[in-house]
């Protein structure tokens, strides 16, 4: 996969596609190619931008104090050396609080913004389930399988493991198969979500922003929906009515539908 120099540290990403690009921004512990279900759908509208964040994938792993704000960042500096002018913006979870900074911090680089499984601002909730994360994944000394075994069960419904074990277990294999991310780099990624704060950003967002939540999601359950919604004038919400907080694996042709006519909405 190619790298590139973006700012002060090396970002891998992957470019398929053709049309107007649109970048891909991965959530906690993943890497670009966390998005595979949705590029074989996108590319044949867009060129895919996705990006390994600092800390995962082949990007670079700094010591120091990460934030999504920092994320963001190096999201606009990947574009500039790409040179990426303006682009659909997509991210789930942390893609999606990353997403939020870069629309708010360069909005004239955000063509459109699709936020899945995001929040404004950290709450009690969240920093517990993830600073559980984080025992876990210390426990384990591997993240891949800390992302099995304690992350999966709240991305997914108690009806996907029950139906469908072997698409579980094929996502297992799939995690275990990917660059494997250092405990470090980890526990750096998921601190900047702890910290995570955009809500005095999100006023600032221009971009026509399309904001999902699953149904099932206790994490980034609907209970952000509203200030979200309000937030950011130019917005309209979706509700994925029989998924938890990875829609784009538990129903991936309607997460691929909604998303691509939300993308073609907005391709003037």
């Amino acid at each position: 996969m190619p790298r590139v120099r973006a700012g002060s540290i090396t970002l891998n990403y992957d470019r398929q596609g053709s049309g107007p690009p649109l970048v891909l921004i991965p959530y906690l512990a993943a890497d670009y190619a966390c998005y595979a279900f949705q590029v074989a759908d996108y590319a044949k509208h867009y060129t895919c931008i996705s990006v390994d964040l600092r800390g995962s994938g082949e990007s670079d792993k700094p010591a120091g104090v990460y934030s999504t704000e920092m994320f963001a960042d190096d999201v606009a500096a990947l574009m500039q050396s790409l040179g990426v002018a303006k682009a659909h913006v997509a991210g789930l979870s942390l893609g999606a609080a990353t997403g939020m900074w870069l629309a708010a911090k360069y909005p004239e680089r955000v063509k459109s913004l699709s936020l899945h499984s995001a929040w404004p601002r950290t709450d009690a909730f969240v920093r517990a389930v993830v600073q559980c994360w984080q025992l876990s994944a210390k426990a384990a000394d591997n993240v891949a399988e800390m992302v099995i075994q304690a992350i999966f069960p709240w991305c997914f419904t108690p009806e996907l493991y029950a139906q469908k074990p072997d698409y579980i277990q094929a996502l297992g294999d799939f995690v275990r198969g990917r660059p494997k991310q250092p405990l470090a780099a980890f526990t750096q990624q998921s601190d900047a979500v702890i910290a995570h704060d955009a809500d005095a950003q999100l006023g600032k967002i221009r971009a026509p922003t399309l904001i999902t939540f699953g149904r099932h999601d206790l994490v980034t359950s609907t209970r952000f929906a509203d200030r979200l919604r309000n937030g950011i004038g130019s917005s309209e919400l979706h509700i994925f009515e029989h998924c938890s907080h990875a829609a784009l694996y538990e129903n991936v042709p309607e997460f691929n539908e909604t998303t691509l006519r939300f993308l073609h909405q907005h391709n003037d």
